[in-house]
């Protein structure tokens, strides 16, 4: 078993590594004065079980191309099993046609990861959990939920919780973390006009003196967070707090959660923090590394990953 990281995300690729008692593998990811890719194994990976840690986050093109040509070096390097863990899987949004001759984006990523070498993918909160269909080779796909009760459960353990979904189409991950923490749910109905933009219109369910926690798997621009954070604000929650798996969080998203009612947004390092998220006074992490190295750990040893969901 090895363990290759890419350039996305190389302190969550080491804690994974640290966790397994393991070092990363030598290997050189560069670029060229044109910026093509250039990627040089200095081990022995023929017949290894080989893991390729990058999360295809901003600049996700680079991030991809980077993850793909090391696919290809190592299945050029006969290792005998190559596994893709993508923490945030770019593209994801881009599952199905939202218009007339528009693209399915995801689905040709899925094509490009297993024609590049991948036998099998394991990522953490799939946008859609149709994605796992999109491939044809095995698709681990791991759940931040139970991270969050425990963490949930040491900081709000004292509170009148109420676990919120800033949309509808969320509410399948939000009941599943309230059923989790045997707490009430609430629902955001909300009206999107055009892409990034979005007017909260209703709040299903009384969140009035409850201590409230916005639940998501992606927070992008931070729109649809923040007015969810407000309107349940208004309506007199105690206080407002997120769980987010991914933290995109482009352009002004930082400035823009810092401005709301969020106490607090708590997400996980599937992408790395910029300097600006890391010195943001109300967003932090929590470390999924322990999560990634059980589930590869029991896809090297053949042994059940589905426990891990617990």
């Amino acid at each position: 078993m090895k363990i290759v990281a890419c350039n996305s995300n190389l302190p969550l690729a080491e804690a994974v590594a640290s966790e397994l008692g393991m070092t990363l593998c030598n290997v050189t990811v560069r670029r060229f004065a044109d910026m093509e890719v250039f990627v040089e194994i200095h081990e022995n990976v023929r017949g290894e079980d080989v893991f390729v840690v990058q999360s295809t986050c901003t600049p996700t093109n680079d991030n991809l191309m980077e993850l793909l040509i090391m696919l290809d070096a190592l299945r050029r390097g006969s290792a005998k099993r190559i596994t893709a863990v993508v923490p945030y899987f770019g593209y994801a949004r881009q599952d199905r046609k939202s218009g007339p001759r528009t693209p399915i984006s995801a689905k040709l990523v899925a094509n490009l990861l297993v024609e590049a070498g991948a036998s099998r993918v394991l990522t953490l909160d799939l946008h859609a959990m149709q994605i796992q269909g999109f491939f044809d080779i095995p698709v681990d796909n791991l759940y931040a939920a139970p991270l969050f009760v425990r963490d949930i459960l040491a900081q709000y353990g004292d509170r009148d919780l109420m676990i919120v979904s800033p949309d509808v189409g969320g509410v399948v991950r939000a009941r599943q973390l309230a059923q989790r923490l045997n707490t009430d749910l609430a629902i955001i109905d909300k009206r999107r006009e055009r892409a990034g933009v979005s007017e909260v219109m209703n709040v299903i369910g009384d969140v009035r003196g409850r201590h409230c926690l916005l639940v998501d798997d992606i927070v992008d621009s931070g729109g649809s967070l923040c007015n969810a954070a407000r309107a349940i604000a208004q309506q007199g929650a105690a206080s407002v707090g997120a769980y987010v798996t991914h933290g995109v969080l482009t352009g002004q998203s930082v400035e823009r959660i810092a401005d709301s009612p969020i106490e607090m947004l708590t997400l996980t390092d599937s992408i790395k923090a910029t300097e600006v998220v890391a010195a943001a006074r109300n967003i932090r992490q929590i470390s999924i590394a322990g999560l990634l190295a059980r589930a590869m750990r029991a896809v090297a040893d053949e042994s059940s990953v589905s426990s891990l969901f617990d």
